[in-house]
This record gives C-alpha cells, sequence and structure tokens, in this order.
C-alpha cells in the first residue's frame, strides 16, 4: 500500500482538486441553476400554454377554439383559424371611399364584382381525390371564395368521381400486384382504370364539340375547359359544375400533366393541326389582373409546387398578399418552392412585408375539416347575406 492508501494517485489529484475549488464549484452551480436564475418578462402578446378541458364536456367548436393555446402545430392550426376569419372579415367590409380598383368593378374575366377582399384558393391534386373534395365543393357551391388554381389531378378526378368511385385501401399493397388487376394507388386510395376509361368517354365527345366551335373563332384557355366541363357534367356533386354556375375561375397551369393531358394527346394525333388548343398567355393575364384588380387579396394553398408558386407569383404584381395561410408537411432545407418558408416569399415581394402569414406543418386531410368549420361554414348564414347583396 502507498502514501494514497487504497486510493490511485488520479483519484488522490481529483480529489484534491475538488476540495480546494468547493467553495467556488458550488457558488458557480447555484448561479446557473434554474431555480436561481430569474426570468426576463414575457413579451405583452404571449399566450399561456393550456388546452381542453373535456370536464367542461363535449363541445366541439370550444375543442378547435382551444387549439390555439396547446402549442406546436396545434397553436398554427389556431392562428390559421384567425387570419381566415380576418379574411373573410376583410372581404365583407365595403372597399373604402377612394380605393382604386384599377377603373374595374368587376374582374374582367369572370364577370365578378370586386369585393374588398379576393380569396384565392390554391389546392393540389390529392384534396380532390380524398373526402377533401366535398369540403372543397361546399366553398364553391356557397361563393366563399373566389378563384380556384388546382393541377390537372384537381380537376379530372372531380369529374371522375361524378362516374365512378374511388377507394379505401391501404398504404403497403403491392404495386405489382395492383397493376395487374389495374387498380392505381394514390397513398392509401385506389383509382380503378375505369374511371379513366369513364372519363376518356366523357371528354372525347366534347373536345369535337370544341373543335368545331374552334373552327368558327372561339378560342379556348384551360380555364374555358374547365368551365365548359363543369356544365356539361351538370352534376351538384362537381367542384366545377358550381364553378361554372357561380363564375368562379379555376385556372390550371400545368392542365396537360394528367389524364387530360391524354386525352388533348390522342386528340391531336387524330385531328392534328385542327385539333383542339388552348391558351395559357390568356389564362396567365387573367389570374395577373385579378390579383391587380383587387383591392386586397386573400391566399389559402394547401400542397406545394405550382398551384403555391402560381397565386404568390400574381401577387407579386401588386406587392404581395395581405393574408396568407400555407397548410403542407414540406421542408425548407431542400429548397423546394413547396418547402419554402413565407418569409422567403416576402423576399420576392409575394407577401406583403407588414403583414404575418401562417403555416401549419400538416396533413390536410385532418386540419382543412377542422379549419373550414371554425371559419367558411360557422358563417355560412353571413355569407349568404353578403353574396345576395354584393355577388349576385
Amino acid at each position: 500500500m502507498d502514501k494514497y492508501g487504497d486510493r490511485t494517485r488520479d483519484e488522490h489529484e481529483v480529489e484534491e482538486f475538488i476540495r480546494g475549488n468547493l467553495d467556488r464549484m458550488t457558488l458557480n452551480a447555484r448561479k446557473f441553476t434554474l431555480a436561481e436564475s430569474e426570468s426576463d418578462p414575457m413579451p405583452a402578446n404571449s399566450r399561456e400554454v393550456k388546452g381542453y378541458d373535456f370536464n367542461n364536456g363535449v363541445n366541439y367548436s370550444k375543442l378547435i377554439q382551444s387549439y390555439a393555446g396547446v402549442g406546436f402545430q396545434a397553436s398554427h392550426l389556431g392562428r390559421a383559424i384567425n387570419v381566415v376569419n380576418k379574411m373573410i372579415d376583410t372581404r365583407f367590409q365595403p372597399i373604402p371611399a377612394g380605393v382604386r380598383t384599377e377603373g374595374h368593378k368587376e374582374h374582367i374575366f369572370a364577370n365578378r364584382r370586386v369585393t374588398n377582399c379576393t380569396i384565392f384558393l390554391g389546392y393540389t391534386s390529392d384534396m380532390v381525390s380524398a373526402g377533401t373534395r366535398e369540403l372543397i365543393r361546399y366553398l364553391v357551391e356557397h361563393n366563399m371564395v373566389d378563384c380556384i388554381v388546382t393541377t390537372a389531378g384537381g380537376i379530372e378526378d372531380d369529374f371522375m368521381k361524378c362516374r365512378t368511385p374511388f377507394y379505401h385501401r391501404n398504404f403497403r399493397m403491392n404495386g405489382a400486384d395492383l397493376h395487374k388487376r389495374a387498380h392505381n394507388r394514390t397513398g392509401n386510395l385506389i383509382v380503378p382504370n375505369n374511371c379513366y376509361r369513364e372519363f376518356h368517354k366523357f371528354l372525347n365527345p366534347i373536345l369535337e364539340d370544341m373543335r368545331e366551335d374552334q373552327m368558327l373563332r372561339t378560342e379556348w384557355t384551360p380555364q374555358k375547359l374547365i368551365w365548359h366541363l363543369g356544365k356539361e357534367i351538370n352534376d351538384p356533386a362537381s367542384i366545377y359544375y358550381w364553378a361554372y354556375r357561380k363564375r368562379i375561375p379555376v385556372f390550371c397551369p400545368a392542365i396537360r400533366d394528367g389524364a387530360v393531358g391524354d386525352v388533348l394527346y390522342f386528340h391531336r394525333h387524330v385531328r392534328g393541326r385542327t385539333a383542339v388548343k388552348l391558351d395559357i398567355v390568356e389564362d396567365i393575364q387573367a389570374l395577373n389582373d385579378m390579383a391587380v384588380q383587387s383591392v386586397n387579396t386573400a391566399l389559402i394553398t394547401v400542397g406545394g409546387g405550382v398551384i403555391k408558386h402560381h397565386i404568390l407569383n400574381a401577387n407579386t404584381f401588386r406587392d404581395g398578399a395581405d393574408f396568407s395561410l400555407f397548410i403542407n408537411t414540406a421542408a425548407e432545407f431542400d429548397g423546394s418552392d413547396a418547402g419554402a418558408s413565407p418569409d422567403e416569399a416576402k423576399s420576392w415581394g409575394k407577401i406583403s412585408p407588414q403583414r404575418t402569414p401562417v403555416k401549419v406543418f400538416a396533413d390536410a386531410t385532418l386540419v382543412l375539416p377542422l379549419l373550414v368549420a371554425e371559419t367558411f361554414a360557422k358563417r355560412e348564414d353571413e355569407f349568404k347575406v353578403f353574396n345576395r347583396t354584393n355577388l349576385n
């Protein structure tokens, strides 16, 4: 046994170090413990974290309202509900005296009265593939939005569902086996090939009629095609039946990227140079003009990519949107437009620098019904009164 007894030399040196510095270490530890640190005052607009108490019974409206105080994405949904209600409030207000609307009382293309806030709704095709289609149709049927931007799938899936249903299955079905069965999978939904067969049967004769009209100098655009299809489907279950009835313009910048494009492709092969032509430039002028002619603009985009950017880009011509809500699950680390933050959009002049946009990171099939329930649907009677006076 050496002079350190049962201890090693290293253990002895550690003990000596601690003994010599114990007072100073204790003082520093106390200084930096949470219990001893004094917090700065919270900002005036801070909200206490608190959720819904089911001891008060089951009240779904109050439950959804409580999301604002829950934290994480529930709080973002609470902010989304707040910003959509601000959009609606602004729309219902009279246009201030002296405010210019570029000399137009109506949006030139759609003959829609200019209100104090033009609401743009954008969504990707999966929102129509899923049961959120009925929610979108409700908004259009009751004239609650002023303009729609969607993808080709967002158009064709609506018309296909008028003739043949889509089905629920699961995310893990074997793709090769489904292909043999002519069952196309979208997430956990199945779109049978029969849906496309019926859609081709619906669209082909319409294109022939449009071709004859074109030979008589009718000029077609994707927007005019969509309204025409809404008229021809003549089904109140359709989003675009109501868009046609209510004169709500529907823009589809990627109209050829789907079954519509497939039918146009075959139509072109058969009819050659006399096939139907769609003028995309007229549509971009119409969309941008709607933004320019507006007093205030509001955008709700569900999903990302072309539908999101198309609406934002139109708003650059008026120094940015006044109210903005984005719902998707994309992150910004890869530089994609879908994941781009609202603050990035401000750098391009797509959103007004003075405004506070909201993004909800969530599956829209979960949050969009809750959002609509606490905003548009809850205020349906107000919309009826406003639309009867200002739009009809």
